[in-house]
Order: structure tokens, then C-alpha cells, then sequence
């Protein structure tokens, strides 16, 4: 069974920084390409960022580009994504998901001061 558990989420100011860790079982880990997803507040799911199953090649959503940076450990099959320059419009439930496959349950990050 495909479990992912993303954890790391909290409350934190604008301008603040966040690690998100995501933890994977049940599955080849390191033959998946591997995204970020999250869910705004009265929004529709938006992806966030994704990287290769060799963690050589990342892509990012416009907006958070420049302040969030996608990573992978293939020996602890744990992805992360590290949030600096926090905003408001980063409050979202996030979610780690294997590119085109299954999602796991999320954690709240919450920007506000």
C-alpha cells in the first residue's frame, strides 16, 4: 500500500521559513517523480513544485519560485520542500503526491502574523 505522510507544517510569520517532510512507504520511491501540491482556503488544488526520481531536475510554480526549493533523499525516501520568504498566500493545507498517482494527507502551513 502507497502511503505518503507529509509533516512539518505550523504557524509562522510572513517572512519566515518552513521545511515540509514528506515520508514514503510502500512503493520504489526512487524510480517516481515526486510533486508538491496544496489546497488555499476556498480554492481548488494547485500544484506547487516537482522534481525527477533523481532529484536532478525541479520545476516550480510561478509563484513560489525563487523562495521554495523541492529536495529528495532516494536513501530515506523522504522528499521535502523548503519554504523561505513566507506569505499570507502560502496558507494552504500541503500535499505530497507521486507525479500522476496517489496523494498523501496533508499538513496545515499557516502565514500569518
Amino acid at each position: 500500500e502507497v502511503q505518503l505522510q507529509a509533516c512539518g507544517g505550523g504557524l509562522v510569520q510572513p517572512g519566515g521559513s518552513l521545511r515540509l517532510s514528506c515520508a514514503a512507504s510502500g512503493f520504489a520511491f526512487s524510480s517516481y517523480g515526486m510533486t508538491w501540491l496544496r489546497r488555499a482556503p476556498g480554492k481548488e488544488l494547485e500544484w506547487v513544485s516537482s522534481i525527477n526520481s533523481g532529484g536532478g531536475s525541479t520545476v516550480y510554480h510561478a509563484s513560489v519560485k525563487g523562495r521554495f526549493t523541492i529536495t529528495r533523499d532516494n536513501a530515506k525516501n523522504t522528499l521535502y520542500l523548503h519554504m523561505n520568504s513566507l506569505k499570507p498566500e502560502d496558507t494552504a493545507v500541503y500535499y505530497c503526491a507521486q507525479i500522476a498517482g496517489a496523494r498523501g494527507r496533508g499538513t496545515q502551513v499557516t502565514v500569518s502574523s
